[in-house]
């Protein structure tokens, strides 16, 4: 069969929720989303709208859902395991639409809730703001949380490691690292700093150069990893948060193996899931300070890139580098070594390849 890494997989895909405490940090509460390959008996009820999952993001606000079915037993093999990182006030099942994909090609994949900066504690300061309650500029918690993400990333591997069911299916000696954003910044910190990554695919990451204090960011990374770690960044070439010099320069300090491919007009939260909801919602609602200013430069959804040609463009690229550095899938290295833009053009997707 011709390998086709932009069609779902053949597993179902299953779903269950960790909620761990980190006793070495004061007990810090990270809750953490796994999903992974199901029993065939699941098959078409993780796309089913009666049967998938459905949560809350934000308490008050109507729920959503996933592709994927609650607390299913996993089938009985041994998978990969995909870490992932959430964004700046994003949460850890901001970006489903590529870990069930992930999921459904054969692997276990699990993000974790980077407790105190969720798209929770974002809106509480947002309405503190409204209300006239004076609060810190959000990028002032930068140094807080540059120090505690790479080790909640690193918590949740062992929490997999050691999870009934999911730690019996799970590899965790070799893994993939991935994030969006703040997130992206924190899969290349992890990577520096954890051997067991064996490809790292940043997707619009935060720590290119920046005015103080986000240039915390730049200084806190490291490439010099003593090993080759492959990574594929995805960017957007309208991002208006971190903007696409700053991509470049990160592209610049990584070692090789490196390659960067940017999905023209889109922007920051062309990566999430409901992007049409998110991106709206930024761009009316920011976060106080110096994302407000950030926002007033967002043009409307309807001026991008369609969602889905993002839902494409991440899902294929990203499952097909894992595929080649993961697995040793010749066919997915051959398809990123090739032409990759004109791949995406066939697929109505216009990007650019570095």
């Amino acid at each position: 069969m011709t390998y086709d890494p932009f069609a779902r997989g053949p597993f179902p895909v299953g779903v269950r929720t960790l909620f761990p405490s980190d006793a070495k940090r004061g007990n810090r509460s990270l809750p953490i989303e796994v999903w992974y390959p199901a029993q065939s008996s699941q098959r078409g009820r993780d796309l089913d709208a009666a049967s998938k999952d459905h949560f809350d993001v934000i308490p008050g606000f109507p729920p959503v859902s996933q592709d994927a079915v609650r607390d299913v037993a996993p089938e009985p093999s041994k998978y990969p395991l995909v870490a992932f990182s959430h964004g700046f006030g994003g949460h850890r099942r901001q970006t489903t639409f590529l870990c069930t994909h992930l999921a459904s090609h054969g692997y276990v994949v699990a993000s974790v809730d980077h407790t105190g900066n969720t798209v929770v504690d974002v809106m509480q300061l947002v309405m503190a703001a409204q209300s006239g309650t004076p609060i810190a500029d959000p990028l002032a918690t930068v140094n807080e949380f540059a120090a505690l993400r790479p080790a909640d990333v690193g918590f949740m591997v062992d929490q997999i490691a050691s999870a009934t069911e999911i730690g019996a299916v799970a590899q965790t000696n070799r893994i993939g690292m991935t994030g969006h954003s703040f997130g992206g910044w924190t899969t290349l910190a992890f990577t520096q700093r954890d051997e067991r990554v064996h490809a790292a695919l940043p997707l619009a990451p935060a720590g290119g150069k920046m005015p103080p204090p986000g240039d915390v960011l730049s200084k806190a990374l490291d490439f010099n990893w003593g090993r080759d770690v492959p990574t594929l960044y995805l960017v957007a070439d309208r991002d208006s948060l971190l903007p696409l010099d700053g991509m470049h320069e990160l592209l610049e300090r990584t070692r090789s193996p490196k390659r960067m491919a940017i999905l023209e007009n889109a922007d920051h939260m062309h990566f999430c899931d409901r992007i049409e909801e998110v991106h709206e919602m930024f761009r009316m609602m920011p976060p106080p300070g110096e994302f407000e200013r950030l926002a007033k430069n967002v043009r409307p959804i309807s001026e991008l890139t369609p969602p889905e040609h993002a839902y494409r463009f991440v899902r294929g690229l990203g499952l097909a580098h894992m595929d080649a550095h993961l697995k040793g899938n010749e066919s997915a290295a051959k398809l990123l070594a090739g032409d990759v833009r004109k791949l995406m053009a066939e697929r109505g997707v216009k990007v650019t390849v570095v």
